[in-house]
C-alpha cells in the first residue's frame, strides 16, 4: 500500500481506529478518504472500507458494487486482491435483503477469485465465508 497516497493513509488510520473500536471514528476517516478520492483505485479502496460500515443491508450492498465497479475501472493488479471481498459483502448483503439466487450467484464470483486470498486467517475466513455462503444457498 502506497501511504504517500493520502487516501490510504486516511484508509489505514480508518483501520487502525477501527481495530481499537473507535469506529465512529473509522468511519469518518473512511467518508473523509471517499471526499479526498482522485482516481478510481482511490475509490475502489474508500468504497470497499466504507461498506463495512454501514448499517442497512442496501447501503451495504451499494458501496460494495460502487468498489467493484471502480475496481473493474481499474482493471489491474493493484485491485486484484479486493475482489473476494468485494464479492462476499455483495453476496452477504444480498442474501440479507432476500434475494438469494443473486447472493449466491455473488458467492460463487467470490469462489473464482480464491487464488487472489493471502494464505493468512483473513483469506481462510474469506475462503469459509464463501464456502458456506454457497453451501447456505444451494
Amino acid at each position: 500500500m502506497d501511504l504517500g497516497n493520502p487516501v490510504l493513509k486516511l484508509c489505514q488510520n480508518g483501520m487502525l481506529a477501527e481495530a481499537q473500536g473507535r469506529t465512529s471514528e473509522a468511519r469518518a476517516l473512511f467518508e473523509e478518504a471517499w471526499a479526498a478520492r482522485t482516481d478510481d483505485y482511490d475509490a475502489c479502496v474508500a468504497a470497499h472500507y466504507l461498506a463495512r460500515h454501514q448499517e442497512e443491508p442496501a447501503e451495504i450492498l451499494r458501496w460494495n458494487e460502487e468498489a467493484l465497479r471502480r475496481a473493474t475501472a481499474v482493471g489491474d493488479e493493484r485491485v486484484a486482491a479486493f475482489y473476494p471481498s468485494l464479492h462476499v459483502g455483495v453476496a452477504m448483503a444480498r442474501e440479507r435483503l432476500g434475494a438469494e439466487a443473486a447472493a449466491r450467484a455473488a458467492f460463487l464470483r467470490a469462489a473464482e477469485y480464491d487464488a487472489a486470498l493471502p494464505a493468512d486467517a483473513y483469506g481462510e475466513q474469506l475462503r469459509t465465508a464463501i464456502a458456506d455462503g454457497v453451501r447456505r444457498l444451494s
